[in-house]
């Protein structure tokens, strides 16, 4: 570690000690983090900020949406819970295809399709 990051932990464990934190909003309960796992990697930071500023793009909002819908896609106990998820899995995959950010990416490379067959059945 440099000089100046063993300073602010040494500073850190100080303020605990003393109890700096202990009345801070939130303490004793986890944090509430969000689920940016459909974001990739290297634009997390730069959609964080974004976000914090109230603007999120629609292609990282509906990736987002689509990963929770598989989810609960995944999860679901009964045949009508799976068709509804299903049915809008499929609005969202195509609400993305259709979107600027993910033109042409569903469709050429055949992954809607499989997924429209996979849960309907294949088409005559």
């Amino acid at each position: 570690m440099l000089l100046t990051e063993l300073q602010i932990e040494a500073r850190l464990a100080d303020a605990a000690r003393r109890g700096e934190f202990d009345d801070l909003p939130g303490a004793g309960r986890p944090l509430e983090l969000d689920d940016d796992s459909a974001v990739p990697q290297e634009l997390r930071m730069a959609f964080r900020v974004m976000k914090n500023a109230g603007y999120v793009p629609e292609a990282v909002q509906l990736r987002g949406e689509i990963a929770s819908t598989e989810a609960l896609l995944q999860a679901a106990d009964d045949e009508a819970a799976r068709q509804q998820a299903a049915k809008r899995l499929r609005l969202l995959l195509d609400r993305l295809n259709r979107s600027d950010a993910g033109r042409g990416m569903l469709s050429e490379s055949g992954y809607f399709r499989q997924l429209c067959e996979r849960m309907d059945g294949p088409s005559q």
